[in-house]
């Protein structure tokens, strides 16, 4: 293909994307900055890595807040199953034996707050 690319279009030498233009307004100057060493990432384990630590200062920062738990596991779920590429049935018992002891767990710690924690919406 020949003619002009737009800005969003262009390449570098090796091939990647430059992308600039309507993503990059949208960026900081630090994460502008971070931009290319997170283009050079692959796989998710960070970002897993990431959800586990945000999940864990959850807890620590707001440890009634059973809701919010079962949000963050439902993202680490669904991260792990990428990562692991699950199939439907292994996701489903890995988000049942999850659930099960964020219930049992939270149910004895704060049993006012058991029944804040969504139903099981197919993790």
């Amino acid at each position: 293909m020949t003619g002009a690319r737009g800005r969003a279009g262009r390449r570098r030498r090796n091939g990647s994307q430059i992308v600039d233009g309507f993503y990059e307004e949208a960026l900081t100057k630090a994460e502008r900055a971070a931009l290319p060493r997170a283009r050079e990432l692959q796989g998710i384990d960070e970002e897993i890595a990431l959800v586990r630590l945000r999940l864990r200062s959850a807890l620590e920062q707001r440890p009634k807040d059973l809701k919010l738990m079962a949000k963050g596991v439902n993202l680490l779920v669904k991260a792990l199953s990428v990562r692991y590429r699950l199939s439907k049935d292994e996701k489903a018992d890995l988000s049942a034996a999850i659930r099960g002891v964020l219930e049992e767990v939270g149910g004895k710690l704060y049993p006012e707050a058991i029944d804040d924690i969504p139903a099981d919406d197919g993790f």
